[in-house]
């Protein structure tokens, strides 16, 4: 099936996705604790910067406002009557930015974790999965997505739900789940565990792959377990911009420009095709990136001691490949 994303993916070696929508959203005065989903009606003005400072820095893709936009999350905000609404706006907000480029931007209907644990260890069936993310994904296709894009995923079975949910909405989409447990996910997920699950599904993404999780370091060791054997559709990297620090009441993320250029450039020579930032990953970051994915040469395929060398050290010495036991599950936070 043709669409915007493959068509692109057809033509080019890499693409840039976008940085942090969070972080980007706390900047411009969003409070802990609101949902960023009401800035859709609230502040447009800003939503529509928020999109416009990823595209200005060179991002081929950027993710709309909408990670928390299922019933379950905006049920937090009394909200949970307003899914197709709130998501259609967001959607909406990014294809009118979109389209006044001169070239192709495509607009990523973002759908995040549910928050809810699913059956049989919590109260969320396969059944409630589907429909929350069908519903998402049915305003954001109404607000002109081109692509829906599940993201910081920890379970496999709320993988599959939102896959068969894009599949009911008769939309393409991406996936991703984040490792930050010792080279897993939260579930205990595996980097070939998940490829060998994506390669098994009945409506597979056009591309699939990591996001947040730790440090650049630890998401780049995952992309490695991702391409050490034929993946089953084009890789996503989406690290963090360094590790988070608390300074002066503020988090405030260590990476700096020059180093997720580096980052971006060995994940494409590890075997990236899309790659961009998550937590603390700004436009002047992302136009770092683009600039070296633009000017430097690839090289080899970076191994465990390089990237450790030029990014900085794992946070642990598992890569997820061992028989380490499945860690307990723990509070998801917001994609930065």
């Amino acid at each position: 099936m043709s669409n915007a994303l493959s068509d692109l993916l057809a033509k080019r070696d890499w693409l840039l996705a976008d940085g942090a929508t969070g972080t980007t959203l706390f900047n411009m005065g969003l409070q802990s604790g609101d949902a960023p989903e009401l800035w859709n009606v609230e502040h447009r003005d800003r939503i529509t910067a928020l999109y416009k400072g990823a595209v200005d820095a060179g991002s081929d893709i950027f993710l709309t406002n909408t990670f928390g936009g299922t019933a379950a999350r905006l049920k937090l905000h009394d909200a949970q009557d307003r899914v197709r609404e709130l998501n259609r706006l967001g959607a909406e907000i990014g294809r009118e930015l979109a389209d006044k480029q001169d070239h192709t931007v495509i607009v990523a209907g973002s759908m995040g974790p549910t928050g809810e644990i699913m059956a049989p260890l919590g109260p969320l069936t396969h059944e409630l999965a589907v429909e929350m993310f069908h519903e998402q994904a049915v305003g954001l296709k109404e607000g002109g997505a081109d692509v829906l894009w599940v993201e910081t995923i920890s379970a496999p079975e709320e993988y599959m739900a939102a896959a068969e949910a894009a599949k009911l909405a008769d939309m393409p989409w991406c996936g991703t789940m984040s490792f930050d447990t010792a080279g897993r996910t939260m579930m205990g997920m595996t980097s070939t565990a998940m490829a060998e699950m994506v390669a098994k599904l009945d409506h597979k993404p056009l591309a699939f792959g990591a996001n947040c999780g730790v440090g650049s370091s630890d998401l780049m060791r995952t992309v490695l377990g991702f391409t050490d054997a034929t993946p089953p559709a084009p890789v996503i990297a989406k690290g963090n911009a360094g590790i988070p620090k608390y300074v002066e009441g503020h988090i405030h993320y260590d990476g700096t420009p020059e180093l997720m250029a580096t980052y971006a450039c060995m994940a494409r020579d590890a075997g990236a095709t899309i790659i961009g930032g998550c937590c603390g990953t700004t436009p002047e970051h992302l136009s770092a990136m683009r600039a070296a994915l633009e000017t430097r040469a690839p090289g080899p395929r970076p191994d465990a001691a390089m990237i450790e060398k030029e990014l900085g050290g794992f946070s642990s010495a598992s890569d997820g490949t061992g028989d380490a036991p499945k860690p307990e599950r723990k509070t998801r936070r917001r994609r930065g």
